[in-house]
C-alpha cells in the first residue's frame, strides 16, 4: 500500500522522508506526526500560535475569543516585539512553523517595516506589533471587555 499522492507530497517538498512502516507503507518517525488528512481546530492552532508566541519571547500576549462576534475569524491574538526586527522574527518564525505543521499556509502583511505585522491563518488572526504603536492602535480596546483590557477598569 503506497500513500496518496497528496499526502506524499508534503513529505517530499522537504527532500525528507523518514522510513516506512512495512505494514502500511506510510513515513513514519518524526514526520509521522504531521501527516495528516484533516485541517487542525481552530483552538489546536491557537494554542500552537501562543506557544510558538512565546518560544519567540512575544511579550503582552492577549488572545480574545471572537466566536459569535465576528465571521472573520475565531480567534485573535495580539502581542508585542521590542523591536521591529523581532517583530519581523517572531512573524516569520510564525508562519514557518504553522506552515510545517498543519500545511497551513498564513498570508502576512506588514512584515517589511516591522511595527505592526497582521497574520492571518483563517481561524486565527495574528497581530505582532512593537509596543508603542500598538499603544497607538489600542486592538484590545475594540476586542475585549473594559475589565479584560490590559490597564482595565478593576472592579
Amino acid at each position: 500500500m503506497t500513500p496518496a499522492p497528496g499526502r506524499l507530497a508534503r513529505y517530499l517538498e522537504d527532500d525528507v522522508l523518514s522510513h516506512s512502516d512495512p505494514a502500511t507503507g506510510l513515513p513514519v518517525g518524526p514526520r509521522a506526526a504531521r501527516m495528516t488528512d484533516a485541517d487542525p481546530t481552530s483552538e489546536v492552532l491557537l494554542a500552537r500560535i501562543i506557544a510558538s508566541l512565546e518560544d519567540d519571547k512575544a511579550e503582552d500576549i492577549v488572545q480574545i475569543d471572537l466566536r459569535g462576534r465576528s465571521d472573520m475569524a475565531d480567534y485573535m491574538v495580539i502581542c508585542s516585539g521590542r523591536s521591529s526586527r523581532q517583530v519581523a522574527a517572531i512573524s516569520e518564525k510564525l508562519v514557518d512553523r504553522l506552515k510545517q505543521e498543519f500545511g497551513r499556509l498564513s498570508k502576512i502583511e506588514g512584515k517589511e517595516t516591522g511595527d505592526w505585522v497582521l497574520i492571518d491563518t483563517a481561524d486565527v488572526i495574528v497581530h505582532v506589533f512593537r509596543p508603542e504603536v500598538r499603544e497607538f492602535y489600542q486592538l484590545e480596546k475594540m476586542w475585549l471587555p473594559a475589565d479584560q483590557q490590559r490597564g482595565g477598569a478593576k472592579a
